[in-house]
């Protein structure tokens, strides 16, 4: 135990024992207002490498956790090893004093030492994370519809020989694995989901539901197989006499137009319901496309997905350019002073890339904060330019990566990890 133990200011920090699993559940869940009992954790346990877990102690009390999780995510230019961030928080007496700070800064060697070059997680108070060099670098959806008033155009693709099958969810599991597994090849910021991860989303706890119905599953088969999947479950409602049903989608992956329509359809054709809400869905989703009047399509920002660059060089050469780039980035990081300096980027747009040091004058100037929010593609780094947040030099240098960052969809990741 005491091999693994490294010194903050204060607070020495390691990873946990598996009998203190109940404890590292209750002080992340007492930091994060958690209602669920630490005890009735344990189903957590099997996608939690003990190994990738952090917690800071006061004397031999637990007061601060953290833990990655090994992802293969989609990233441009293709499936990459992510750290996952995850159970980050800190016991409420502890607050602000330097718990967290050692924590991250921990964290984010040990991830370079693991031979991650990026990290991300979802933020519960994105201000905190920027200051530890994250940033925000997708945003999902989160939209409420009158499905009364919401109908899909009349010439949506259609194809006569897809069928849907109903069920539940843990049914429709194989099928659900395998288009889920190539969904995540192609759209950025999708990790494949191990065993213990679909065992984890596939729970469906009478005692979780608040008064819906239990998870279904809407399969759209064809004469080769599954094109696509929604995931929802009901709840019955009246108002004044009349049907006012609500029903919440999960989830909705189709492997083609004519599914996604075909989906979209049967979710909001459902009888009885006079509400359909759908959380995280992609900034960029087909629904807007498909929906007659996408402006009766209620949405708001919803998760935001936030990203880190541990090892820049390494993570900006593995990475693919849609236009070629020559430029010199001043990248400024407080808490991986490895990756803090002058870096001359060149990409020929054709999948060969090198970052190396230089001492060039920059072209752009900023914070790796930045630099992770565009490196997905859908943050721009024009923006920051033009509200004074990064410093341009040399005359477009900003639109110029920009565009060579970009990528055809938006970034998405469906699950809060």
């Amino acid at each position: 135990m005491d091999d693994n133990a490294v010194s903050g200011p204060r607070w020495p920090v390691r990873p946990i024992e598996s009998d203190e699993f109940t404890e590292f559940a209750r002080v992340c869940g007492t930091a994060l207002l958690s209602s669920r009992d630490p005890e009735d954790e344990g189903f957590r346990r099997p996608v939690t490498d003990l190994e990738r877990t952090l917690a800071a102690f006061d004397g031999d009390r637990m007061i601060g956790t953290t833990v990655v999780h090994p992802f293969t995510m989609a990233l441009p230019g293709g499936p990459r090893r992510v750290a996952g961030v995850s159970a980050v928080g800190v016991w409420p007496t502890h607050r602000r004093r330097g718990v967290l700070s050692t924590l991250m800064r921990r964290q984010l060697a040990d991830i370079r030492a693991a031979g991650e070059s990026v990290a991300a997680l979802f933020a519960t108070e994105g201000a905190i994370y920027g200051r530890f060099g994250y940033g925000p670098a997708a945003r999902c959806l989160d939209v409420r519809m009158d499905p009364r008033q919401v109908r899909l155009r009349p010439d949506v693709p259609h194809d006569p020989s897809l069928t849907l099958r109903l069920g539940p969810r843990a049914e429709m599991r194989k099928e659900m694995e395998a288009l889920f597994s190539a969904e995540a090849e192609s759209r950025v910021g999708q990790f494949q989901r191990s065993g213990a991860w679909w065992d984890l989303l596939l729970r469906d706890e009478p005692g979780e539901r608040e008064g819906h119905g239990p998870w279904l599953c809407a399969v759209a088969e064809g004469p080769t197989g599954p094109q696509g999947y929604a995931v929802y479950r009901t709840k019955g409602d009246w108002d004044d006499e009349m049907p006012n049903g609500r029903l919440e989608l999960k989830e909705l992956v189709s492997a083609s137009p004519a599914a996604e329509a075909l989906l979209w359809g049967h979710v909001l054709g459902r009888d009885l319901v006079g509400e359909v809400t759908a959380r995280m869905l992609p900034a960029d989703s087909p629904l807007f496309s498909l929906a007659a009047d996408a402006y009766r399509v209620r949405a708001k920002v919803g998760e935001a997905f936030w990203l880190r660059l541990v090892d820049l060089p390494r993570a900006l050469e593995e990475r693919a350019y849609a236009a070629p780039v020559d430029t010199v980035l001043e990248v400024a990081d407080r808490d991986c002073p490895w990756n803090a300096g002058r870096w001359r980027l060149r990409a020929d747009g054709a999948g060969a890339a090198e970052c190396v040091r230089t001492e060039e004058e920059p072209d752009l100037s900023l914070d790796v904060a930045q630099l992770g929010a565009a490196y997905l593609g859908w943050t721009k780094l024009n923006a920051y330019t033009a509200a004074g947040m990064a410093t341009e030099a040399t005359p477009r240098a900003a639109a110029k990566l920009d565009l060579a960052l970009s990528i055809d969809h938006a970034p998405f990741c469906s699950v809060v990890f």
